[in-house]
């Protein structure tokens, strides 16, 4: 991997990690598109720790409570009905599915779901079922001519169920082209949650398991010697840097703006992949990365 590939594939992570749009498609699509070596579900992960970091800093005020009374909880039980304290454990239980499957499907992820014609096909399938999920916020937030509009619940009405729900639509993410940011809170729409606490749940959420990830990935590169190192932190720190302007946008854009914007690219860009692939112009089958 070039310098210039890791400078544009870092952006690339930065840019759709957070965006209902799959930063590990983007990822296999750039290097398809330009004709480069699939950057491969190692460089994904471990990229993906530099967007995690952007996560880290900007909700560091709410994971510095969480943190603090979750283990004050522990000692102390009258912490015990702390919402901070049960943010905690809800955030433990809802990453539970996405450890276990990443850890049960491991090949599959590092290769079958990373054929175009799967990413194609999920960025058209989740991309109707965000349309819908989001069709659904509007109504309930805006009412109709014979409905006064609905309350949402927030984080405050989460509960071990909708965090295990939750944690199975960020698990539906280990496919490319499904979306972590896109599957997690369109989950929480399709449950009756307001979209930024859907957002800021999804967000807190992916902390542990894309960390764990990574630094599985980080200990399996440096046992097998397959990563090129020097790129790869470029594009970590390329990925931090977009990654927290983006969310910073987006946790202010997605409170009152419909998600159709992303629902048109997502069916757009996979119906064009799905041509392509069919055309011959596009191999659906990543070359091996390096």
């Amino acid at each position: 991997m070039s310098w210039f590939e890791s400078l544009v594939l870092g952006l690339v992570q930065g840019l759709t990690e957070f965006l209902p749009v799959s930063s590990s498609a983007h990822l296999r699509l750039t290097a398809a598109f330009s004709g480069w070596k699939d950057p491969g579900a190692a460089f994904t992960a471990i990229t993906q720790i530099g967007t995690e970091a952007a996560v880290l800093i900007y909700f560091r005020k709410d994971i510095g409570r969480i943190i603090s009374s979750w283990f004050r909880s522990l000692f102390d039980k009258t912490m015990r009905h702390n919402h901070d304290a049960q943010m905690g454990w809800l955030v433990i239980v809802g990453s539970i599915p996405i450890g276990v499957l990443g850890v049960t499907l491991k090949d599959q992820i590092e290769g079958p779901f990373r054929d175009l014609r799967v990413t194609a096909t999920m960025l058209v399938v989740v991309g109707v079922v965000i349309g819908i999920a989001d069709r659904m916020a509007a109504r309930d937030e805006t009412g109709g001519r014979h409905r006064a509009p609905k309350q949402r619940k927030s984080l405050e009405n989460l509960s071990v169920k909708d965090g295990l729900i939750f944690g199975l639509c960020q698990a539906c993410a280990l496919i490319p082209g499904v979306s972590r940011s896109g599957a997690t809170i369109s989950g929480g729409l399709f449950m009756g949650y307001r979209r930024e606490a859907a957002a800021r749940y999804s967000f807190l959420l992916a902390i542990p398991a894309v960390l764990a990830s990574g630094a599985f990935e980080v200990k399996d590169s440096l046992s097998e010697g397959h990563v090129a190192w020097g790129p790869t932190l470029f594009a970590t720190v390329i990925a931090f840097v977009s990654g927290y302007a983006v969310i910073a946008w987006f946790m202010k854009w997605i409170s009152n703006k419909s998600f159709m914007p992303f629902v048109w690219y997502r069916v757009a860009l996979g119906i064009v992949i799905i041509a392509l692939v069919s055309a011959g112009v596009l191999s659906p089958h990543a070359a091996e990365s390096g």
